[in-house]
């Protein structure tokens, strides 16, 4: 009974005094049950959309206030020409558009039906589902709403227009296989980025590198392209079996691809070093890399829609490198867009890349710790 308390005792102080990993323990749970409360939701609202309003009339512009007062439209954009509501789908600045012919409200006034087109960003399923339900949920009520209103009337007011782009079927692999990507760089590159280091440092394989004239900077380099290097294997290899197995269409440029992942590995591999500089030992390298990576997936757009997230969770997730990379990579795979829409994304992972890897090389020591 003695010695089990003295265990009992020995573990007690060893956690008292490893008080990192004690805090990672109590912290994590309350604050992942906290975060992805109020974060995960499925449905989705809210959904940004551009219009094109070539009637300017009373009758479009109340049409145009059933979309925005159900709750699930939110116009944010307005364009003057059908290129102008192109380019802010492909950009991503709008999920939805919405295109009123010059002739809307005289067609109405004949008797006949007025057709409204409806674009929905289909390389998202959850935003694209909801925005095509309801849109036709609208037309459909309005129609009724005039039909019994008014005697004698033999022609459906409306007819809403889906035209779902990008992924018109909605097949899930299209929009999951890209993303996946982004989550097996993530998982190399913090998790065993981080776990690697600290695995030297407990080996004591890094007291050779203490006596040698390397730099901090030139021993960062040697230890970051390795796993840039590896990080390129499995994207070419994921995009192959994706292509292959999956049937995914793969529209834009590999060239532009590649050189933009460059941003997202070297922004994951700040953070893995980074957390490696912190961390006394594995468990606490693997508990931090755990506590990037759940948020990761579930905050980045990966499973659940940004847009139905909670605008606090919404700026959470601008802090996550891959938020932005899923936005390149499903950009340049379902969308076939280029550099000049992926500006604002690729500032981000750059800003990201330099400020991580200065405070790796800084705080980075070539001494046991």
């Amino acid at each position: 009974m003695s010695r089990m308390l003295a265990i009992l005792k020995k573990e007690f102080l060893q956690m008292k005094r490893d008080r990192l990993t004690l805090g990672m323990v109590f912290m994590l749970p309350l604050v992942q049950l906290l975060l992805f409360g109020f974060a995960i939701q499925t449905e989705v609202k809210h959904i940004s959309t551009v219009v094109f309003d070539q009637s300017m009339s009373y009758e479009s512009r109340d049409l145009l206030d059933s979309f925005t007062a159900s709750g699930y439209f939110d116009v944010t954009q307005t364009a003057r020409s059908y290129d102008e509501i192109t380019k802010m789908i492909d950009s991503g600045k709008a999920k939805a558009g919405i295109i009123f012919p010059a002739d809307f409200a005289e067609k109405l006034r004949r008797g006949d039906t007025a057709p409204v087109q409806v674009l929905v960003d289909a390389s998202d399923s959850m935003v694209s589902n909801s925005a095509i339900s309801i849109a036709n949920s609208i037309g459909l009520l309005k129609s009724q709403n005039i039909i019994v209103q008014k005697a004698g009337v033999q022609n459906v007011p409306y007819d809403i227009r889906v035209r779902p782009w990008y992924n018109p079927d909605g097949i899930t692999a299209y929009y999951m296989v890209p993303a996946i990507l982004g989550i097996i760089v993530t998982m190399t590159m913090v998790m065993m980025t981080s776990m690697g280091i600290v695995r030297e440092r407990e080996r004591g394989t890094l007291e050779q590198l203490m006596v040698t004239p390397v730099r901090s900077y030139e021993l960062m380099i040697g230890k970051v392209i390795p796993y840039i290097v590896l990080g390129y294997v499995q994207i070419t290899v994921a995009l192959l079996v994706g292509a292959i197995v999956f049937g995914v269409p793969i529209r834009g440029s590999l060239l532009e691809l590649y050189v933009l992942t460059l941003f997202f590995i070297t922004a994951s591999l700040g953070i893995g070093i980074f957390i490696s500089n912190i961390a006394r030992n594995q468990m606490q390298a693997f508990q931090m890399s755990f506590f990037i990576l759940l948020p990761s997936i579930l905050l980045s757009g990966f499973m659940f829609p940004r847009e139905a997230m909670p605008l606090i969770i919404q700026y959470i997730g601008n802090l996550i490198p891959l938020t932005y990379y899923l936005t390149i990579i499903r950009g340049i795979v379902l969308k076939g867009i280029g550099f000049q829409y992926l500006i604002p994304q690729v500032a981000a992972l750059l800003v990201f890349s330099v400020v991580l890897m200065s405070l790796s090389i800084i705080k980075f020591k070539k001494k046991i710790a």
